[in-house]
C-alpha cells in the first residue's frame, strides 16, 4: 500500500513541478516583454497620467534580481543594444 501510495504522491508532485515551470515560462515573457517596454520608454515623452503606472512598473521590475531579468529578456529575445543588463535607472526608462 505504501508503494502505490508513494507512487501517487510522486506523480501529483510531478504534475505540480510542471505546471509550476510552465508558470514560471509565463511569467518570465510577461517579465520580459514589460522590461524590454519600460527599457525603450522615455519618460519625457509619457503623458503625464501614464507616469505614475510606469513608475510603479519600472519599481517592480527593479525589485527582481539581474538573473531573473536576464532570463526574462532571453525568453522574449529582447536585446540591449550595448550587450549588457540596464541599470535600474534605465529599466525604469527614467534616466
Amino acid at each position: 500500500m505504501t508503494h502505490k501510495g508513494d507512487i501517487s504522491e510522486a506523480t501529483m508532485l510531478r504534475t505540480e513541478i510542471e505546471m509550476l515551470m510552465n508558470e514560471r515560462q509565463s511569467l518570465l515573457r510577461i517579465a520580459g516583454a514589460a522590461a524590454a517596454f519600460v527599457a525603450e520608454l522615455d519618460a519625457r515623452k509619457l503623458p503625464a497620467d501614464t507616469y505614475e503606472a510606469a513608475e510603479l512598473l519600472a519599481e517592480y521590475l527593479n525589485l527582481a534580481p539581474e538573473e531573473t531579468i536576464c532570463d526574462a529578456l532571453a525568453t522574449v529575445q529582447a536585446h540591449i543594444v550595448d550587450g549588457s543588463v540596464p541599470s535600474a535607472e534605465a529599466r525604469a526608462g527614467l534616466s
